[in-house]
C-alpha cells in the first residue's frame, strides 16, 4: 500500500482559506482505502517563525483541533506531532552528511530573503538562521523516514519536493538502496481563495476569514468584504469577491437562487447578510467539534499519541535499515 504524507505547520489560527485550499481536500484523500494517509503537525517547523512558548503549544493544539473537527478521522489515518518521533530528528543529522550546501543555496525560501536583505541593504544573512536554511533537510527527514510515496502540497511547495528527492538519491548513492524517492501530489482542484479586499486570502495581507471565529466574528469578517459603489436596484457581475466567497458555502440551489438575485438587483448589505447566514451554517457543526476539542486538549494528547505509535513503528524499521547501511549496527 503506497503512503500518502501531509505537514501541517502550526503557525496561526486557520481561516477559510487553509479549509477550501487544502484542508477539505486532503481530508477526502485520507478516505482512499488505496492508501495509507499519513498526517503530522510539524510543530518543530515552526520554531523557524515562532519564539513564543505559549504561542507555539497552543498553535500546535489549534491545528490539532482543526483538522479533526474538518473530518479527518484518527482511526482510519495515522495522525502524529513531528516532535513524538525522535528518529525524524537522528535521520536529519544523517541526511545532512549527504547534502550538498549548493542544493540547499537554491531553496527559494532561503533566496528570497538573502534578495531582500540586499535590496534594504543588509547583509546578506542578516536574519537568517540555520533552522530556515537547513529547513528542506528537515522536511526531507520528515518524508523518507516513512518511505512516503505521495506528498500533496501546493505549487509554492514542489522545490521543497524535488530537494527531498535528490536527497534520497545522495543517500542511496551513497551507501545503498534505502529510500522511496517521493512524489509531489498537486491536485488540480486546489485553486485560490479570495480574501476580503479580492486578493488571494493570506495571513500577511490581514484579509483572511477565521474557520472557527464566533458568530460574531464571522459576520464582522463577511461585512468588511470589499464591494463595488453600485445601488442595491442596479445588476450585479457574479465576478467578485463576495460572490466568490459566497459560493464556497453555498449549495447548488443557493448558487442558483443568488445568480438570479445578482441579475435582478441586489444591495451588497443583503448579499452579506445571505453569505454570512449560509456561512455559518457551513461552519457550525465543524466549530462545535472545534470548541469540543480546544475545551478538552486530554483527548487531542490521546489521539496524537497513538498516532506517534503507529508513526515510531515505521520510523523505528526505517531508521535500523539506515543504520545497517552507513555501519552504526
Amino acid at each position: 500500500m503506497e503512503i500518502v504524507l501531509t505537514g501541517i505547520k502550526p503557525t496561526g489560527t486557520s481561516h477559510i482559506g487553509n479549509y477550501f485550499g487544502a484542508i477539505k481536500q486532503a481530508i477526502e484523500f485520507s478516505k482512499n482505502s488505496n492508501y495509507l494517509s499519513m498526517f503530522f503537525i510539524a510543530d518543530y517547523h515552526s520554531l523557524n517563525t515562532i519564539k513564543d512558548p505559549e504561542l507555539f503549544q497552543r498553535y500546535t493544539y489549534e491545528i490539532a483541533a482543526t483538522w479533526l473537527a474538518c473530518g479527518l478521522d484518527p482511526n482510519k489515518v495515522v495522525f502524529y506531532k513531528q516532535s513524538d518521533v525522535p528518529e525524524v530528528f537522528e535521520l536529519n543529522w544523517i541526511l545532512n552528511n549527504v547534502t550538498p550546501k549548493g542544493l540547499l543555496n537554491r531553496a527559494h525560501a532561503y533566496k528570497a530573503k538573502v534578495e531582500e536583505n540586499k535590496n534594504n541593504n543588509l547583509d546578506a544573512d542578516s536574519g537568517i538562521n540555520m533552522g530556515l536554511f537547513c529547513y528542506p533537510v528537515l522536511m526531507a527527514a520528515d518524508i523518507l523516514i516513512m518511505n512516503a510515496n505521495k506528498i500533496p502540497v501546493g505549487q509554492d511547495q514542489k522545490q521543497h519536493i524535488e530537494i527531498a528527492k535528490e536527497i534520497a538519491r545522495y543517500f542511496n548513492n551513497a551507501f545503498g538502496s534505502c529510500f522511496t524517492v517521493p512524489e509531489e501530489f498537486i491536485p488540480d482542484s486546489v485553486g485560490t481563495v479570495i480574501g476580503l479586499d479580492g486578493r488571494k486570502m493570506s495571513k500577511s495581507y490581514n484579509n483572511t476569514i477565521n474557520l472557527f471565529g464566533s458568530e460574531k466574528l464571522l459576520k464582522s469578517q463577511i461585512n468588511k468584504i470589499v464591494t463595488n459603489s453600485q445601488t442595491p436596484e442596479e445588476p450585479k457581475d457574479t465576478n467578485c469577491s463576495i460572490f466568490k466567497i459566497f459560493s464556497l458555502f453555498a449549495n447548488l440551489q443557493q448558487l442558483e437562487e443568488m445568480k438570479i438575485k445578482f441579475a435582478q438587483g441586489i444591495g451588497w448589505g443583503e448579499v452579506k447578510k445571505i453569505t454570512f447566514e449560509v456561512a455559518n451554517t457551513f461552519i457550525a457543526p465543524m466549530r462545535e467539534k472545534y470548541n469540543y476539542y480546544i475545551n478538552n486538549k486530554s483527548e487531542i494528547d490521546k489521539i496524537l499519541e497513538a498516532g506517534a505509535i503507529k508513526a515510531r513503528k515505521i520510523a523505528e524499521e526505517t531508521m535500523l535499515k539506515v543504520k545497517k547501511l552507513i555501519g552504526k549496527i
